[in-house]
Order: structure tokens, then sequence, then C-alpha cells
């Protein structure tokens, strides 16, 4: 028995997705930091607004893994019937530490989600962006913000 998670490794990246989507409700695509110009690593879901009537999400600034982490605490909350709200929230974190969940204008972003739009082909979708404090507890628009982080997490949410 094989330990490959995909039916068919030489399946084409789009098809991957499609069927982690299909088999697990949603995936965590990573889209890798550029030097010129400097632009964050991120990652965003797909899957959350066929699966559970709820905006793509992005997390910027994290590792995949840790924003992976993150989107898992998301998806089990909504899946259980939570809900996060537009804005500035606590509970999800530990700590009760502040996050914020804030939708993003498509007509502005919508390239940086190729996969997603791939995905969802002619059906329209949302994306939110979930914005994580700082090791203080403050977020962006805080005066007391980490100015360190300021472009590992650029805040594209209203």
């Amino acid at each position: 028995m094989s330990d490959d998670v995909f039916p068919d490794r030489d399946m084409a990246h789009d098809e991957k997705i499609a069927w982690v989507v299909e088999t697990n409700g949603w995936c965590a695509e990573p889209v890798a930091p550029v030097d010129d110009p400097p632009t964050p690593g991120y990652t965003y879901t797909i899957g959350f607004e066929s699966s559970f009537h709820h905006p793509e999400v992005v997390i910027f600034g994290l590792q995949p893994v840790a924003a992976r982490g993150l989107i898992e605490m998301v998806a089990m909350h909504i899946d259980a019937g939570g809900t996060i709200p537009d804005g500035m929230f606590v509970g999800l974190l530990d700590n009760d530490l502040p996050a914020a969940m804030l939708p993003v204008d498509m007509s502005d972003y919508a390239e940086l989600f190729t996969g997603a739009t791939r995905f969802h082909g002619s059906e329209q979708y949302r994306v939110c962006q979930f914005v994580w404090p700082d090791r203080n507890g403050k977020l962006p628009w805080d005066e007391d913000y980490d100015n360190r982080l300021r472009l590992a997490q650029p805040v594209i949410g209203n």
C-alpha cells in the first residue's frame, strides 16, 4: 500500500486542488514571497465558499504550515456551526488575543487568488483576510503594533 495521498501523482495542479476539496472540503494554497517588488508570502483557501458558504480566507506573512493551522481552526469552527464576524473578534486564538476578519475587494485583488478563480470558474466567490496580532496582541492599525511586521502583513481587507 502506498503512502501517497493523491490517487495519481501525475495529476495536474488544478486536479489535485479539486480532489483535495472534494475529499477534505477545502485546501490551502501557499504563495511564495517575491523580492522585486517586495511582496510577502501568503496562504489562501480554496473550497470554503463551496463547502461552508463562507468566504475564502487569506493570511499574509506566516509560514504556510502556521497559516494552514490557523485556517484549520477557522474551518473547524465554521464546520461546527460557529460564525466569525467581519471586523475584530476574540475567542479563536489562545489567551483571547484579538484577530480580525476583513472582507477583500475582489475588483482590486482577484489576481492574488488565481487558483481559487480557476477552481470556482464562472461562479462568484468572496475572500476575507484573517489579520493576526503581534506578540503584544496589537493589530496593524493599533498605535503600538510591531512595525517590523507591517511589510509581512499588509492589510488588503476593509
